[in-house]
């Protein structure tokens, strides 16, 4: 079988780094979709702005190591600690597909590029292909009582972030938010640990420079 993609994503992340490694973790993300032309038809859209939520099948595109090991570290657990890749959700697999469910805020279905979807939540890199798109059904998909494996017995501890007002000024209060709860899950590599090393994170059109020291994330620059 041959897949090509269908659409383009648009987010605020030109970079992976300080992407959210999870959909639905920092809400205020803003994104959209974009259809390729052959695929800028309406009627297949038809009856999708009754969904609130989508499932979106993309390719982890920025990712250039070949899936070699059939083990990795998952940063929640520490980064030192390896298990199977397929009880983790890594980019580091062998077809490099990703599953995000992300939230429909509206479809624009009159633009110049064609129908646009606007999403909130989600995980992606701007740029990123989109392979496919299906509607999140509830009463299918929603299993709040299943287990989640180590997921359920590692603790996640967010940051406390402290951005200066000639940064915060910057940006809209929606995204200064989205920007706040990014950085509150901190996107270091969870083997890094020092209070002086610079990070530096794109975020829209900006380079965002901060440091953490313990459980505080300062942005500097």
């Amino acid at each position: 079988m041959e897949i090509t993609p269908i659409a383009t994503f648009h987010a605020p992340f030109s970079d992976k780094f300080g992407i959210p490694r999870q959909s639905g973790l920092v809400s205020e993300l803003e994104g959209h979709i974009v259809f390729l032309p052959e695929f800028r038809n309406t009627d297949s859209l038809r009856g999708l702005e009754q969904f609130d939520y989508l499932w979106l099948i993309w390719e982890f595109s920025a990712n250039r190591h070949e899936a070699v090991r059939p083990t990795v570290r998952p940063p929640r657990l520490g980064g030192n600690t390896r298990v199977g890749v397929y009880a983790t959700r890594s980019p580091y697999r062998h077809n490099r597909l990703g599953l995000s469910a992300v939230k429909l805020s509206r479809i624009d279905f009159d633009t110049p590029q064609g129908p646009v979807l606007h999403v909130e939540g989600a995980d992606l890199m701007d740029g990123t292909p989109i392979y496919d798109i299906k509607p999140y059904v509830a009463y299918a998909d929603s299993h709040p009582d299943a287990r989640s494996g180590f997921v359920d017995t590692t603790q996640w501890q967010s940051l406390d972030v402290e951005i200066p007002q000639e940064v915060a000024q910057r940006f809209t209060g929606q995204q200064l938010a989205a920007l706040r709860h990014t950085l509150a899950l901190d996107p270091r590599p969870h083997y890094h640990n020092s209070a002086t090393k610079v990070y530096g994170m794109k975020f829209l059109d900006h380079d965002i420079h901060f440091q953490v020291d313990g459980n505080q994330l300062i942005v500097i620059n």
